[in-house]
This record gives structure tokens, sequence and C-alpha cells, in this order.
């Protein structure tokens, strides 16, 4: 088992790109904002890429975005320029169209509130190609300059929850648990579907190697609350969950379980340095290959799939 284990754990758990969907709350007005213009020489020095970010590298989910966006224009050699702390509101467009009057050639956002403002934008320059991160609207707006992208991140969840397995499998084992206390516990942020088959899709690949667990979910109401996130884990350990998972955007769980001694399967990243007692694995979604994807399209003048999805 602990070979299986080991070579569970050395599978890139990271799909083609990212999706978190549901309304994201954030009472964030700080802007901050990142712009890298060394673009090697040989390459169009012209072209400029624009992202949007709801949270900064403080977030999980952001910070995803962040190191993807940075690792693909980089790789292509273009100019970006990265605004963090944009809320999901007509910030969002005044952001949009302040990055396309700075002439980026193609912008894109990561929240899924971030969408109505992304659309007015892709209105009024029809000369921007616009994408963003999980919404829904692209192929109802019909416009030929806005897109939308997915990923089926319940696969990597499964793998995520074969791991769980794994480790209750393991504290039985060893006499830590019995059989019918392999109890896990996961922190969600809202009740939206992207949420719900992510930690179904978790709980099965559990079962799949420890028939006998059972989980309990509770909810936060935000994507990024640390201490909300901090306070679900400990009430689920305290109800007596011996492992916690979590779809939401803090160190708030993760932190929770390295202080109670509780395993913990992290989302958007690793927490093995934070939490080097209690990390076992992380699921991520890579959305690296995405953006290179589209900035490609944009820069040889191709079309961009108004809905792309990832595996």
């Amino acid at each position: 088992m602990k070979k299986f284990l080991a070579l569970l754990l050395s599978l890139s758990m990271v799909l083609a790109l990212s999706a978190c969907g549901g309304t994201k709350s954030d009472d964030d007005n700080a802007k901050g904002d990142e712009t890298k213009t060394d673009a090697p020489a040989e390459t169009a020095t012209d072209f400029k890429v624009g992202f949007i970010m709801l949270h900064d590298e403080n977030s999980t989910y952001d910070l995803n975005f962040i190191n993807a966006a940075k690792e693909a224009c980089e790789k292509l050699g273009v100019e970006y320029k990265i605004i963090t702390n944009v809320p999901e509101g007509q910030e969002c467009y005044d952001k949009a169209a302040e990055l396309a009057d700075d002439g980026c050639n193609i912008i894109f956002a990561d929240s899924f509130g971030h969408e109505d403002y992304m659309i007015q934008a892709a209105k009024e320059f029809p000369n921007v190609q616009f994408c963003h991160s999980t919404g829904t609207k692209a192929h109802t707006e019909g416009l030929s300059n806005y897109h939308n992208a997915f990923a089926s991140i319940y696969e990597g969840r499964y793998l995520a929850g074969v791991a769980a397995g794994m480790k209750l499998n393991d504290m039985i084992a060893n006499g830590y648990i019995t059989e019918d206390q392999a109890k896990m516990g996961y922190v969600g942020a809202f009740t939206y579907a992207e949420v719900i088959s992510g930690y179904t899709s978790f709980y099965l690949g559990a079962k799949s190697v420890c028939p006998s667990v059972t989980m309990d979910v509770t909810f936060t109401g935000s994507w990024y609350d640390e201490t909300a996130e901090k306070e679900g884990a400990n009430k689920l350990i305290a109800n007596g969950c011996v492992l916690i998972s979590q779809h939401a955007d803090s160190m708030g769980a993760p932190t929770a379980c390295e202080t109670a001694g509780v395993p913990n399967i992290s989302y958007n990243g690793s927490t093995q340095s934070a939490c080097p007692n209690t990390f076992i694995v992380s699921s991520r979604i890579d959305w690296a290959p995405y953006y290179e994807y589209a900035i490609t399209a944009a820069m040889n003048g191709e079309a961009i799939d108004a809905d792309w999805t990832g595996t």
C-alpha cells in the first residue's frame, strides 16, 4: 500500500484548466497590479495580455491563476499586466476597460461574478478578446470576442479522495481509529454545483478504497474567509471527523488541521511547507495550458473556443 500511495502522490493531479464556480463575495477595496515588460527580443513585444484577479497571492485560488499567468506569458514572451483585488462589481468593468485602453489584446478574469462586467467590456471593445474562467454565458451571448473556460476538477477530487481513503485505512490498520470512526469532514464555500460535484467525487474516491467511510460537510458562505474556514474545520474535528478537505480559498482549514494534528487534503496548491505534519496531497487546476492556448490563438488571429473545458 505504501508503494501505491507513493505512486499516487507522485501523480500530477493538475488539470488542464481551473474552475471554481459560484458568486464570490469580497469586501477588499485595495487594488494591486503587476506589469511585466521584458519580453524576449525575438517575440512580438507589441502584444499585451491583461489579467483581472478577485484576490491576491494570499488566496490559494487566485495564486494558482497568478502563477499560471506568469508562466504562460513568460513562456510566450509577451508583455502582461496583472490587477489583483478586483471585486465582482462595476470595478471589474472599470479595470477591463483600463486594460483595453492600455493596449491589452486579450484580457482574462478569474472569478464567476466578474462575468457580466467582462461581457460589458467585450461589447465596448470588439477588437479585444475577453476570456472568463468559470462563467456560463459565452454560448448565449454569441460574441466573437467573449469566451468561457472551465475544467473537470472532479477528476482530481476523486484521486484526492482515493489518497484520503488510503490514509484512513492506514489509521485503521494502526489502531488509531476503528472502521466506524472513519469519518471525513469537508469545508465548502457555497452550495453550488461545482462545490457539490467536488465533494461528491472526493467522497466516492475515498469510499472506493475505504468502504466504511462517511463524511460531514459544512459551508462558510464565502470563497475566502480564513476565520470561517478555520471555525468550520474545528467544528468538523470536534464532531469526530478524523480527516479534513475543503473547497475554499484560504489557509484556514489546513492550519486548523495542523494545530489539531488531523490529516488534511488541500486545494489549489500544496500546503506541505506550512502544514508539514498533516498535509497528504493537493488537487489543483493548472491554468497555464489554457492561457497559452488562448493567447497564442489571439496572437495568430485564430478563433478561441466559446466554451473550453480541460480534462
